[in-house]
């Protein structure tokens, strides 16, 4: 997990870069609004911890205009405590927001708990079967599945409506938009067996007459 901590205070950024670096974060420093564009542009970072007061300008211009398109999550810091700041920095798309002083191990378990939420909602895990909805892999017990394109994207449609029944009729409007061909009924029948032998689970259940359905592991 590559980080850049944007703050121009140099004692509490190299004391905050010290402690992330003892939580085996890879830290960059940037002082100033210039020192962070330049390290955006040239480096891919994962998280971005980011002051609002930088002496040549400030963190929401930054996360607006550098930040924000990139979509990696972002923690604001500030010693302001307005409600307007507060509110302004969430609706611009940061995850968090911290006012100083705070305590270095609140931020981390803030930069924690951001991270988990995030590769939560990205792999979902159903039983012995792990799907990456970013990279778009699908694997068994760490070894991935060779799925067709198609094979993925109809695995992919039940997954997309976890824990609803999608019918059969949905599947062959899909398969049609998404290869132009001619199908019918049995070509999802056909489709749906290649997947299930591929998986080799049971995760994908048929709802006799009327779809097929795909369940949440139950916590």
């Amino acid at each position: 997990m590559h980080l850049l901590l944007v703050e121009d205070d140099f004692a509490i950024a190299t004391n905050l870069k010290f402690l992330l670096e003892e939580e085996h974060y890879f830290v960059d420093l940037a002082l100033t609004e210039q020192e962070a564009i330049e390290k955006i542009s040239s480096t891919l970072y994962d998280f971005f911890i980011l002051d609002i007061s930088l002496p040549d300008g400030d963190g929401f211009s930054l996360f607006s205009h550098f930040i924000c398109p990139l979509k990696k999550p972002t923690i604001f810091l500030t010693a302001k405590e307005e409600e307007e700041s507060i509110v302004k920095g969430l609706l611009l798309g940061a995850e968090d927001y911290i006012t100083k002083p705070f305590s270095s191990r609140e931020l981390i378990v803030r930069i924690q708990k951001i991270i988990a939420r995030q590769q939560k909602s990205n792999v979902i895990k159903i039983k012995d079967i792990q799907v990456d909805l970013d990279k778009m892999e699908v694997c068994k017990k760490g070894e991935k599945i060779a799925l067709t394109s198609l094979e993925l994207k109809i695995l992919f449609l039940l997954i997309n409506h976890i824990n609803k029944v999608v019918t059969r009729d949905s599947i062959l409007e899909h398969i049609w938009e998404w290869t132009g061909n001619d199908v019918n009924d049995n070509t999802v029948t056909v489709y749906l067996k290649r997947i299930r032998e591929k998986l080799g689970s049971d995760i994908v259940i048929t709802i006799k007459g009327i779809g097929y359905r795909v369940d949440a592991d139950e916590k």
